[in-house]
């Protein structure tokens, strides 16, 4: 699944091509990925067709466009978007069709024709793809409104807490929040409504980077250790969006179909058998939470 990284890469991408662009039209090729739009595709069709898309946003792994009508007055609502397992953004200019993507991966990529499930199509004649093997991903509607946090939200968006590229976030208070469970610290991280944003991935990378067992629970953990495990984070996503992402199959490119390239600086995640870059020892692979974990264990022995 794309983590924060990879739908801030996405959403770059978005930025320049669709913001202040007006929906001419919309096709719906699979129903399947409008499930969550209430009323269906004619609300959907009735909320975008005329609109203009007056910026996209992201917190965590969600993104969306505001919705502005033909006067450039703020429509109250977004038009959200979740890429799933497998989902991709595609844009495509006037003259030129989507491409495949252009860089190699290990896994099957998606089919721009077989798995294009629905499209916008703007003013200034680009499209906007929404491609998605699985369909685990989707797109609707929902009104914004003010979150605890005080941020102007998607009605959909406002369990989901911020995340660590966020320069609004309370780093000392998340830390804290993290100490006062008992979960596992991996558990804790990939709790989207604890500090959103990080996934399988940059949870093995932070953990590896912090010296910290995957297994830890949080009580555990004293403020300075749970303060270094979310700046860890931090750093390699940031690091990793600099790359472009991490990209191990074709299910994830950027809008240009292009892979990211941060699984070649990785430490942990996907490395078991491998030596440790930072010890020599063998990086080890073990089930939890009915996923991966990779880590060390001489640099992250159990506390």
């Amino acid at each position: 699944m794309p983590e924060l990284p990879e739908v801030e890469v996405v959403r770059r991408g978005l930025e320049p091509r669709t913001v202040g662009r007006t929906i001419t039209a919309l096709e719906v090729l699979d129903l399947r990925i409008i499930r969550r739009q209430r009323g269906g595709e004619d609300r959907l069709r009735a909320a975008l067709v005329g609109s203009t898309l007056s910026a996209v946003v992201r917190r965590g792994k969600f993104l969306w466009w505001r919705l502005a009508d033909a006067d450039g007055a703020e429509a109250g609502e977004a038009l959200m978007g979740h890429l799933g397992m497998s989902g991709q953004l595609r844009v495509s200019t006037a003259d030129a069709a989507v491409a495949a993507p252009a860089a190699p991966s290990e896994g099957p990529a998606s089919d721009p024709l077989r798995h294009r499930r629905l499209s916008l199509h703007l003013d200034d004649g680009a499209r906007v793809d929404l491609i998605d093997q699985r369909l685990f991903g989707g797109l609707w509607t929902s009104p914004l409104v003010e979150a605890a946090d005080g941020a102007l939200l998607p009605e959909d968006a406002t369990h989901i807490a911020r995340d660590l590229l966020d320069s609004a976030i309370d780093l000392p208070g998340v830390a804290r929040a993290l100490r006062a469970r008992r979960s596992a610290i991996k558990s804790l991280l990939l709790n989207q409504e604890i500090v959103s944003g990080i996934g399988n991935i940059y949870a093995d990378e932070a953990l590896w980077a912090a010296r910290t067992r995957f297994d830890t629970p949080g009580i555990a953990l004293s403020q300075r250790r749970a303060l270094s495990i979310l700046r860890a984070a931090r750093d390699v996503m940031e690091r990793a969006l600099e790359m472009g992402g991490t990209s191990f199959d074709a299910l994830y490119v950027n809008v240009d179909g292009r892979s990211g390239y941060f699984a070649r600086s990785l430490h942990a995640y996907g490395k078991d058998g491998d030596p440790c870059d930072r010890c020599g020892t063998l990086v080890v692979r073990v089930r939890f939470m009915n996923r991966s974990s990779f880590f060390c264990p001489a640099c992250q022995r159990r506390r």
